[in-house]
């Protein structure tokens, strides 16, 4: 074995060593492989979409930068390593100065191994050379241009378009510079939004740091891997999955789906739907999806249920308009009083339903006495107030006859009532009917609930007057 290839067996097998499977994969078929390098990014780092929105967001890591080499049989004594660099959310422009910076390391270090610095650089000295800060600006979709600008690029003498840095550390064309090198491979698809991707690789590889760390459980008191917690995103406290599924199980199988939040005390950190079903069963986030959903909608003003019960879909109602058709069975109803559609008349109040209305209107606001008399007619309301009055006076001052049911008032006299439509006599005490043949009976039986209270309630002016022969009954 030559010097180059026991250099090159030696630099492979330290790669493979200092890291693992997925940051250093080293080829079958030839002296080369793959390297991901993630870049250090520093505390507070943010990124930002350009448009006329920018909202700023905070990450700790961005896709890595990834290093394909195949080691000539001459290396390192005479010839570098064959290379391509490429990068999700670096331009091409920025990758050909990276290539022209690895070309400078090479020439430098030539007849010795170089693999190992250019990691290093592109690991810790990436941002710095590309004068790259926070916030980082990440272009947005782009948008067709039109035809004329498409067909006449700026070029520069001798005919390739040029590259030269600007703010932020990109490097844009047609202003002189370094010509894009074919090592470089932007994976960037200009028609395609990048920060979903970008925000989707910081969130799993949190995920994955998160996971080997131990923390203690703030239920249980358990210290455990974060594999087996859950943090929550707003408040950053940490619970042990056992402990936090349990609660969840609970809160979901009594309808509290509002209710699944941090069990610190006076937290509002509320789960995601994601955290959730991790910690159920599908049956219960099932459960549990419905009934959000169910609230949601009982909180949008526009949204009724169709009030057939066999159905019960929910409906979106158009503004200013009291129908609403079901799209599940097309039944059209008004939202009011969820009866069939009437149209313009006014809304047909039940029996129940006017028992109430008279004390909902008495106390409501002027407002919604308007709303009142709009839904069921002026003349329905004034209706059922005056009848409301009528049954209060009934109640307060009438019984009825335990024969007919007619209302009878007690003006005077002893408790032997006489009903005025049936002639049924009774007791006012008690409503037992009495017999016509002797109907005091009732009073003077000692076992009688009423016995000795015939005029029991009686206002009595003149002793005398009490006492009375059967002629004079």
């Amino acid at each position: 074995m030559s010097q180059d290839q026991e250099e090159q067996e030696d630099e492979l097998l330290a790669l493979a060593s200092i890291y693992d499977e997925e940051e250093f994969r080293r080829a079958e078929s030839a002296q080369g492989g793959e390297i991901q390098i993630c870049l250090e990014l520093p505390q507070d780092f943010k990124i930002v979409v350009k448009g006329d929105k920018q909202t700023e967001h905070d990450v700790s890591f961005l896709p890595p930068l990834v290093l394909n080499f195949e080691l000539p049989p001459d290396y390192p004594s005479t010839s570098p390593p064959e290379y391509t660099l490429s990068s999700k959310w670096l331009s091409r422009a920025q990758l050909s100065a990276l290539c022209q910076r690895l070309d400078e390391l090479w020439q430098e270090s030539q007849g010795s191994v170089v693999l190992f610095s250019w990691i290093q650089f592109l690991k810790e000295d990436v941002l710095g050379f590309l004068c790259i800060t926070s916030p980082l600006e990440i272009a947005g979709p782009a948008k067709a241009l039109p035809e004329r600008k498409r067909n006449k690029p700026d070029v520069k003498p001798g005919g390739a378009p040029a590259l030269v840095p600007t703010p932020g550390g990109a490097l844009a064309a047609g202003q002189g510079g370094t010509e894009l090198d074919p090592r470089a491979v932007a994976e960037v698809d200009p028609r395609a939004n990048v920060l979903p991707q970008l925000l989707d690789f910081d969130e799993a590889q949190r995920q994955k740091v998160f996971d080997g760390k131990v923390f203690c459980c703030g239920i249980c008191f358990s210290e455990k891997l974060g594999s087996g917690c859950l943090l929550f995103q707003d408040c950053r406290h940490v619970y042990c999955r056992a402990c936090l599924g349990e609660y969840f199980q609970i809160q979901i199988r009594d309808g509290n789906v509002q209710c699944l939040n941090c069990p610190q005390p006076k937290c509002t950190s509320v789960a995601t739907p994601a955290q959730v079903k991790l910690l159920v069963g599908e049956e219960l986030f099932a459960r549990y999806d419905r009934l959000l959903l169910q609230s949601s909608l009982d909180l949008m003003a526009d949204v009724v249920y169709c009030p057939r019960q066999m159905c019960c879909t929910a409906v979106m109602v158009e503004p200013d308009t009291t129908m609403g058709i079901c799209s599940s069975c097309q039944y059209a109803f008004c939202t009011l009083c969820k009866r069939g559609y009437h149209g313009l008349s006014h809304c047909r109040a039940t029996a129940d339903e006017l028992r109430s209305l008279r004390d909902e209107y008495v106390s409501a606001s002027d407002e919604t006495k308007k709303f009142l008399e709009q839904r069921f007619g002026k003349r329905v309301i004034q209706k059922a107030v005056e009848e409301s009055f009528s049954r209060d006076w009934l109640d307060q001052n009438c019984k009825g006859c335990p024969r007919c049911g007619t209302n009878i008032q007690k003006v005077d006299g002893c408790n032997k009532m006489t009903c005025t439509s049936c002639n049924q006599y009774f007791c006012w005490l008690c409503l037992s009917l009495l017999t016509r043949v002797n109907p005091y009976s009732h009073f003077n039986n000692s076992s009688s609930p009423c016995y000795n209270q015939l005029f029991q309630g009686v206002d009595v002016e003149d002793d005398d007057e009490i006492f009375w022969s059967d002629e004079d009954d």
